[in-house]
């Protein structure tokens, strides 16, 4: 709670070094493209985006993920996330817990404390909600071992398609995803379809869709051609992320610490490994990445805490800017946003990622269900189911996300003194424990049906 080729034909689809990092890129070449019809052409071949893929398995409908980098390097970051028991449970619901679930480390006891304020409050599994997989408040699960299942599973489906090293194009005097009602290619009349051009190994393909997903990251390409604002802010701070290897057991307990400079997160890892979000000022961490490897430790220790003795880094740090961004809308007709891509929040609490995965489960939901009924899979009237049902629980998300960063990263004494007495009350009355970890993991709202 803390902080290749197209599948079926992947002989045919050889790969090639993207050029460009965004997801649209300028489109120069004027040759005939050749045609390829799909029911949905999800843009962003990332976690969220094959969560989303693989709620569509066996559906019958025609799925294409286009991912601008190749399959390895689209797996091979190494970042963990924390993950939340109804992120668990929708693994499970994909068939994937049995693949995934060994792989990641449970927490068995989750401890959030104001600064070095001796006391904390502690959270076990016997506080978290009953619909939770039993003996873990969360879990951590690296980025590799998510990665490598989700792409398993949807190279082993025969109606999705796994386009990589392909960059969608875009199209001057098309400045919206917004298209005119034609005939579908499954003789359906009056089925609104999106084009999107796509190179793909020096080709160009023309993929006629009913429904776009931007599954693409905060800078989405797919929400800026489809010009939907955004609204928010930039927070002062930003985050360091690094893995390290301490001294003696993490005991799977996992921490976040509230400093004033920003909170600061512990999270176990296999093999006695854990990874930390350092939260503090732009120019802090600048200057922190820029200390010499001792120096940095030092530095780092002071933060860490000395329970688990000494500390080696295992990679190189990294840092990121933090923001609070909420997209106006989710949908458009045709068009629908997933992720980042809809939304960003403050690292705190660990929620951007189950968020993300909560998206996607519920729009493979509607757009399963909206297929079932005969319904255009486009329509507005099917899409803003989608967003009616996530758009306001991922406020709530942000709303709290921000208030935790906001309340703690301050030295103003008397909400310094009404959070430490906050902490004594809070440990001490397990109701309140057991609502705020109710609120925190994602059981407060309207859950997607593979998650129950």
């Amino acid at each position: 709670m803390i902080a290749h080729a197209a599948h079926s034909s992947a002989s045919t689809y050889q790969a090639i070094a993207p050029t460009h990092p965004a997801s649209l890129v300028d489109s120069s070449d004027r040759t005939s493209p050749e045609v390829k019809h799909y029911d949905v052409a999800v843009v962003g071949g990332g976690i969220v985006g094959l969560v989303f893929a693989c709620g569509l398995r066996g559906t019958g409908m025609r799925v294409a993920v286009i991912e601008v980098q190749t399959a390895k390097q689209a797996a091979n970051r190494q970042r963990a996330y924390a993950f939340s028991p109804v992120s668990a449970k929708i693994l499970e619901g994909l068939g994937l817990w049995e693949t995934v679930g060994p792989q990641l480390t449970p927490f068995e006891q989750v401890k959030l404390s104001d600064a070095d304020y001796h006391k904390a409050i502690t959270f076990r599994p016997e506080h978290a909600p009953s619909q939770s997989k039993r003996g873990a408040v969360y879990y951590s699960a690296e980025h590799t071992v998510l990665m490598a299942a989700l792409q398993s599973a949807v190279l082993a489906a025969d109606n999705i398609d796994y386009w990589c090293e392909a960059q969608v194009l875009a199209q001057p005097g098309m400045p919206s995803m917004v298209g005119s009602p034609i005939d579908s290619h499954s003789g359906q009349s009056n089925v609104r379809q999106q084009k999107l051009t796509v190179k793909h190994n020096t080709r160009r393909y023309e993929f006629c869709t009913q429904l776009i997903v931007g599954a693409d990251g905060a800078r989405s390409g797919v929400r800026e051609r489809a010009q939907v604002e955004t609204f928010g802010w930039k927070y002062w701070q930003s985050c360091i992320t690094a893995v390290l290897e301490p001294e003696k057991s993490h005991g799977n307990t996992a921490y976040e610490k509230f400093w004033p400079s920003g909170p600061f997160a512990i999270l176990p890892l296999p093999n006695n490994r854990c990874q930390i979000v350092w939260t503090a000022p732009h120019a802090e961490a600048k200057a922190m990445l820029a200390l010499p490897k001792a120096q940095f430790l030092q530095a780092l220790s002071a933060r860490y805490g000395n329970q688990m003795g000494q500390l080696r880094l295992v990679n190189e740090p990294m840092m990121f800017p933090v923001q609070l961004m909420q997209s106006k809308r989710y949908v458009l007709p045709g068009m629908a946003l997933v992720g980042d891509a809809a939304h960003c929040c403050h690292p705190v609490g660990g929620q951007g990622l189950n968020m993300g995965i909560r998206d996607a489960t519920a729009l493979a939901e509607i757009i399963q269900q909206a297929a079932q009924a005969g319904e255009d899979l486009g329509s507005l009237k099917v899409l803003k189911r989608y967003e009616r049902w996530r758009r306001t629980e991922n406020w709530f998300t942000l709303s709290l996300t921000d208030f935790l960063n906001r309340s703690f990263s301050n030295r103003f004494l008397p909400l310094v003194a009404a959070r430490r007495v906050g902490i004594w009350i809070l440990d001490s009355v397990t109701p309140l424990k057991r609502l705020i970890l109710r609120l925190m993991t994602g059981f407060f709202g309207k859950l997607p049906t593979k998650a129950k």
